[in-house]
């Protein structure tokens, strides 16, 4: 809150970042690993006609954000805490490498870092560790901080796993984001690798970014073709005055020595 208002003269005051295939390239691989894991959990657990499931798991991403938010539509009953284990769990965390370039961007801005995704904690916190940029961010906004576990009875609980998740693409996800971040949209740029996703972020009135490409995509403010581009892409980020900019950094690598 302090660096909030420190800034509040400033262009932007709040930075979300997207974190798969964002703060790392989609060809790592682990995107593919998930969608993987997530078409054997079908056939393992939920016994979908194997015929089907490639096709099912995709179009299902593609109408509902996620492929577990659609399976929780048409009324297949599971564990969330059981599916991301599944299908986070196995995946190749190792590709991952500590990117120092990155980690030195993000803690040279002056505004407040927060992580939007619809990935589950457990697996944000492995990402964010393996890159080493696990104290870049004031928080953390994730699959649990949309989807509370609901307080239930007897009466409702054999429908309590059909209720609809919230997430990413849907205007309401990003509507919840800007309240629980306590954010005014206006002054929060919103980085994200899916085009879908960058629409939503502009229709709740965020200034947007797509990541991953090169050419601007309809709604996106920016395109970057890698994270790694974002100084050269909006210098603006670094544009306060100077001395409150040292005076918010020095701290900063200080306690990080001492951490």
């Amino acid at each position: 809150m302090d660096t909030a208002r420190r800034i509040a003269g400033g262009k932007y005051e709040c930075l979300l970042f997207d974190m798969d295939d964002t703060l790392y390239p989609l060809s790592s691989g682990l995107n593919l690993a998930c969608r993987k894991n997530i078409i054997d959990y079908m056939l393992e657990y939920l016994h979908i006609e194997e015929s089907k499931v490639a096709k099912m798991c995709l179009d299902l991403y593609k109408e509902y954000g996620t492929t577990m938010a659609g399976l929780k539509v048409l009324g297949y009953e599971f564990d969330n805490d059981h599916f991301h284990a599944y299908a986070h769990g196995r995946l190749p965390y190792e590709k991952l490498k500590p990117d120092p370039v990155l980690r030195n961007l993000l803690l040279s801005m002056p505004q407040r870092k927060i992580i939007f995704t619809n990935a589950d904690q457990a697996h944000v916190v492995k990402v964010l560790n393996r890159l080493g940029l696990e104290d870049c961010f004031e928080g953390i906004i994730c699959f649990e901080t949309l989807n509370p576990p609901k307080q239930i009875n007897h009466m409702d609980d054999c429908f309590s796993s059909n209720s609809q998740i919230l997430c990413k693409p849907s205007v309401e996800a990003f509507e919840a984001a800007i309240r629980i971040a306590n954010v005014d949209p206006k002054k929060t740029i919103f980085f994200d690798d899916s085009v879908r996703n960058v629409a939503s972020g502009k229709a709740a009135g965020l200034h947007t970014v797509i990541v991953g490409r090169s050419d601007l995509v309809p709604s996106a403010d920016h395109a970057l073709n890698s994270i790694h581009n974002i100084k050269e892409a909006l210098p603006e980020i670094w544009e306060i005055e100077e001395g409150i900019q040292q005076q918010m950094i020095q701290p900063k690598a200080a306690a990080m020595v001492h951490a």
